[in-house]
Formats: structure tokens, C-alpha cells, sequence
């Protein structure tokens, strides 16, 4: 059996982290280093993205079994969840089938609800790339530059491309992930009722005061904190500020 890629810090109450779309468990290192002093972080590469197992199949359901497996595998029960983006779809999914296995979860700037396709930029600039002869990573982003000016995001995506003795390659499943960018957007209908943290960027419109309704009458005990002058990767634009509303949460 394969299980997820994941890479394990610390000692402790364990918290489980999932990274979102095209990113990878290098994207939540810095953050997962600063709570390993406290828990036992497991830091998760989800199915056909960073090191971990390319398969056809690629939607929540299946993204939450993988979950599923690696928990059993590595005997933690129960864990606190944090899932950013699309893996806080993934985790809004695996509460559906193991309430019972989630001490706390956090969900990062993502909803329930449905949204559009919106991803079909990037997916066209990452076709734009010739990766099997490229010669640098700096090709990459010249290719990139026009298609995605922000500096910031080119960065993260640029973290897929790995180096190979042979040459460069993409760390994740990009065929697979085009071929089924719609199921990213799909709405999840879990029904919780554990303590849970909704965080969004103040910046963001990923979840909007309209949301909070409804978000609520599917997580019964659900706290909304919003994190000013953040986009969608928050995390990553206000660290310090998501680490502290975090662990505020973790601890009480």
C-alpha cells in the first residue's frame, strides 16, 4: 500500500496539516517547525501533488481515505486538523466519515460551498513550460513572468518543478489535476459539530460575510476569525498572525 508522502515533527498531541492546490507540505515548514514545539506535527502531501503517489482517481472522497490510511498507519487518534484551501475541502470531507478521530479542525480560507473554475490560467501557464528541456529553474519562471506577473505566486508554483539527474520534471500530477479541476470546486455537505475554526484573508473572497450563515448551520461549532490585510494564502502573507490565532485556538 502507498501512503501519503509526510514528513513528521516534534512530539506530542499530533496536528495534521494539508497543504491546498499545486502546493505541497514545503509550503507549511516554517509554521510547522513553530508548532512542533508544542505537538507532533505530521505535514501531509496529498495525492498527485508533492512527493506523493500519482493516481487517476483525484477528488475529496479519495483525498480523505488517503487521510484515513495515513492516521491508521501512524496510529494518531484523535488529531487536530488543519486544512488550507483545497485540503480544507479534503478536511471538511474526512469529517463526514470520522467525526470521532478530530480533536480540533481548522479550515484555512475555504468554505463548503461551490466555486467556479478559476484555476484554468495557471494550469495553461504550467502547459507553457517546456519542462523536459528546460535548462533552468529561471527559463521557468521567464515563461512563467507574462502569464503570472505576481512575483509571490510564481514562487509557490514554481515549487513543483523538480530537478532530476535527467533534467526537470513537475513534481505533481498535472494531467490528472486538469482533468479534473472541476471536482477542486465541488461543495462538500459535512455535517460537524466538533470544535472548529474558520480563518479567512481579509483580503480574500474565497469566504464572505454571506457565508457565515451557512457555513454555520453545517458546523454547529464553528468560530470565524479573519485575518486583515491577508489574501487566500494566508499563511504564508501573515504567518505570525495565523500561527497566534491558531494556536490560541489549539490551546483552548
Amino acid at each position: 500500500m502507498s501512503f501519503l508522502n509526510h514528513k513528521i515533527l516534534g512530539e506530542g498531541e499530533p496536528l495534521v496539516i494539508l497543504h491546498g492546490l499545486f502546493g505541497s507540505l514545503d509550503n507549511w515548514i516554517t509554521l510547522g517547525k513553530k508548532w512542533s514545539e508544542q505537538y507532533q506535527v505530521i505535514l501531509v502531501d496529498q495525492r498527485n501533488h508533492g512527493h506523493s503517489f500519482h493516481d487517476e482517481e483525484f477528488s475529496y472522497w479519495a483525498m480523505s481515505e488517503d487521510l484515513k490510511e495515513l492516521i491508521d498507519h501512524l496510529n494518531l487518534s484523535p488529531i487536530n486538523l488543519i486544512g488550507h484551501s483545497m485540503g480544507g475541502k479534503t478536511a471538511m470531507t474526512y469529517t463526514e466519515g470520522y467525526p470521532d478521530t478530530i480533536k480540533k479542525l481548522i479550515i484555512a480560507d475555504i468554505g463548503p460551498k461551490a466555486y467556479p473554475v478559476h484555476h484554468s490560467a495557471i494550469i495553461d501557464a504550467f502547459y507553457q513550460v517546456p519542462v523536459d528541456d528546460l535548462k533552468s529553474r529561471k527559463e521557468a519562471d521567464d515563461i512563467l513572468k507574462p502569464l503570472i506577473p505576481e512575483f509571490g505566486t510564481r514562487q509557490f508554483l514554481l515549487k513543483n518543478l523538480s530537478r532530476t539527474p535527467e533534467g526537470f520534471k513537475w513534481k505533481m500530477n498535472l494531467d490528472v489535476i486538469a482533468r479534473n479541476i472541476e471536482e477542486v470546486g465541488k461543495p462538500t455537505f459535512a455535517s460537524y459539530s466538533g470544535d472548529t475554526l474558520f480563518i479567512n484573508g481579509g483580503n480574500s473572497n474565497y469566504i464572505l460575510k454571506e457565508d457565515l450563515d451557512e457555513i454555520a448551520t453545517y458546523f454547529s461549532n464553528a468560530t470565524f476569525k479573519t485575518i486583515e490585510e491577508a489574501g487566500h494564502w494566508l499563511h504564508a502573507e501573515k504567518p505570525k498572525e495565523f500561527f497566534q490565532e491558531v494556536s490560541t485556538f489549539l490551546s483552548n
